[in-house]
């Protein structure tokens, strides 16, 4: 018998999202087994996850690939709770689209007849994107009855099109599966997520959130932002988990902010940073993101805890005593 809150799968759990979510889990009580793909010569450093505090005795790491449906079952068995987090992230378009929502969508599937199979696993929450509720330009603010128009997608190519065409059909997959087959299936759909990491690698998310303070300018592809905190999108997962009868989709998006204000703010508190001027951005066009409305999930009884100001102040410190600022 598990000790504490019992033990979950977190898949992808090398990604951003995927070794925060381990920690907080380790935090609040629970066993992980977490997937990672498979690494024959041994040259990937997992310390950052076995070295978490409660690691040793609580996280288990399994080796499983998306092109592999069937490698996540000794992951999942004996699990209470999924956490689906892993998804091929290809904006630049090196694959195929076709190949890339494939493997999206078979390994999310792979994953939910494990979850079948094990007869333990009592629900499963997978991270959708943002990315998946409109394609309209237009649109000011969305709820989770919206979905991307993938005929739309693939015709016009917007950046991270491939992303936006994988990431809706699978979360429509898995939502059709859950209710075709009894199973307990929810979706969260997170912002931009910004915030501290644990993975070596800076995320992509927070790159581009910290895109003035890196001085990348010229990358600005969004002039508005949908975020959220790390550590809030972590605490909302284990909420619809532990939740006594979540249904369907929830987003998790707190604030919906122009790039002005992100000027504003940062020039502010980082005088050491050559901060575009609000003036100097007013030239830039780009996509304005809709805001994520998050009524229903706050309706539920989920409480956001972080504020925009920590947020990149979390986020820019992480990069300082990483060494990327």
């Amino acid at each position: 018998m598990e000790e504490g809150k019992g033990r979950v799968c977190v898949t992808g759990g090398t990604g951003y999202l995927g070794s925060w979510f381990i920690k907080t889990l380790l935090e609040h009580g629970y066993s992980v087994n977490t997937t990672i793909r498979s690494d024959p010569g041994r040259k990937r450093d997992v310390s950052f996850l076995t070295n978490l505090p409660g690691a040793s005795e609580k996280l288990k790491i399994f080796n499983a690939d998306l092109s592999i449906p069937e490698s996540f079952g000794a992951a999942i068995e004996g699990c209470v709770g999924i956490f689906h987090t892993a998804s091929p992230i290809d904006f630049a378009v090196n694959e195929p689209e076709e190949t890339v929502t494939k493997r999206t969508v078979d390994g999310a599937l792979g994953i939910l007849k494990a979850c079948l199979n094990s007869k333990t696993v009592k629900r499963v929450v997978y991270t959708s994107s943002g990315s998946t509720l409109s394609t309209d330009v237009n649109v000011d603010e969305v709820d989770e009855s919206g979905w991307s128009d993938v005929d739309f997608l693939r015709r016009v190519k917007p950046y991270a099109w491939s992303y936006a065409v994988s990431k809706t059909l699978a979360e429509k997959a898995v939502l059709e599966f859950g209710e075709q087959h009894g199973l307990d299936v929810v979706t969260l759909i997170p912002p931009f997520v910004v915030g501290p990491f644990i993975c070596p690698k800076l995320p992509d998310s927070v790159e581009k959130a910290l895109v003035l303070v890196l001085g990348k300018k010229d990358q600005i592809g969004v002039t508005r932002f949908h975020m959220a905190h790390v550590e809030d999108v972590a605490r909302a997962h284990i909420f619809l988990l532990e939740h006594p009868n979540p249904k369907g989709r929830y987003n998790c998006s707190p604030f919906i902010v122009p790039i002005e204000e992100i000027s504003e703010l940062l020039s502010a508190k980082y005088p050491e940073f050559q901060i575009p001027t609000v003036e100097e951005l007013k030239e830039i066009k780009g996509f304005k993101l809709p805001h994520l409305n998050s009524k229903k999930l706050v309706d539920a009884g989920f409480e956001f805890k972080y504020s925009l100001e920590d947020m990149f102040q979390d986020a820019i410190e992480c990069c300082k005593e990483k060494g990327y600022l």
